[in-house]
């Protein structure tokens, strides 16, 4: 997540900043797989697995749901069907979202908290489960949401309850594909946005860049540094031309970066790639994006902002 500015002599102009490299590393790291401070293992207490079968069970209805519970909280069978009135834990009754979970799914506030309550999907090819966590970073309450494991596209029902039966709703969520040239021109605007609020001239489509922009987008995901696979430097994907000028790249991945909104607060919250955001000398930018459901980050993004 360095920034390095390259100019035609070869000079280094921003040089890399380890602390914000860190940082930054750690909040992907932690958002994409387990190990790097925190678990984020697919819950199986709270999503579908919530029958206890060697505790007797009494049977009592509630507001037409039936539900068995013996003392503790988590020793709860839930029938199938029969839902609590609509709005309990949703006012609405579908959601979308897209496949790279821009959003986690929550539950009204009123419905106590996290650790108090289930949680299940019915297409596990759209939804597999819940991680035991939300993006707190992205403003999600953990007492309400949770992050959802997206693995495909398409239509599931999400079920949510609490275990002492008290709320119990159902939502329908559809995943759709990522509309990747729409989110890049979104970045574009965003980024002249926060250069308007500088007093600075808009950016325009880096042409000459774009298709460098997604090449990098690609590259990250196999090798997530301003170094090319093969080892070469980022700058050589759209070089200086011989008339003179000057580049700058931003990249970004993982969780934390699931949206044009997102990635671009990111950016702006880290001081060098807010420098490239922000340099007066560029006038052009070409935006990146490139997603893979099944690679360690899921969602890629490449910025190269140019004077050509």
């Amino acid at each position: 997540m360095r920034i390095m500015l390259n100019s035609k002599s070869g000079k280094i102009i921003l040089s890399l900043n380890a602390v914000a490299v860190i940082v930054a590393g750690l909040i992907i790291a932690n958002a994409v797989s387990p190990g790097f401070g925190f678990d984020l293992r697919v819950v199986d207490e709270y999503s579908d697995d919530i029958t206890v079968d060697h505790f007797a069970f009494e049977t009592t209805e509630v507001e037409g749901s039936t539900y068995e519970a013996k003392t503790s909280p988590y020793a709860v069978r839930y029938s199938v069907g029969g839902n609590l009135p609509a709005g309990m834990l949703w006012a609405d009754a579908n959601m979308q979202i897209f496949q790279s979970a821009d959003y986690d799914i929550c539950a009204e506030s009123s419905a106590r908290v996290n650790g108090q309550m289930y949680w299940q999907t019915s297409n596990k090819s759209v939804i597999e489960g819940f991680y035991d966590v939300s993006r707190e970073y992205l403003g999600f309450p953990p007492e309400t949401c949770r992050f959802p494991k997206v693995v495909g596209t398409g239509a599931t029902t999400i079920t949510a309850g609490t275990y002492n039966g008290e709320f119990r709703d159902s939502i329908t969520v559809t995943v759709e594909p990522i509309p990747l040239d729409e989110w890049k021109s979104k970045v574009l605007r965003l980024v002249n946005q926060e250069r308007a609020k500088e007093g600075l001239t808009s950016l325009v489509w880096g042409a000459v860049c774009s298709d460098a922009a997604e090449l990098r987008a690609v590259e990250i995901s196999k090798r997530y540094e301003h170094v090319r696979p093969d080892g070469r430097d980022w700058s050589t994907a759209c070089p200086v031309p011989s008339s003179g000028g000057a580049s700058g790249e931003n990249i970004h991945a993982g969780n934390s970066a699931v949206s044009p909104e997102t990635v671009v607060h990111d950016w702006m919250n880290s001081p060098l790639h807010k420098a490239n955001i922000l340099d007066s000398r560029f006038t052009k930018l070409a935006v990146g994006l490139y997603f893979d459901a099944n690679s360690k980050y899921g969602i890629h993004w490449a910025q190269i902002f140019s004077t050509y």
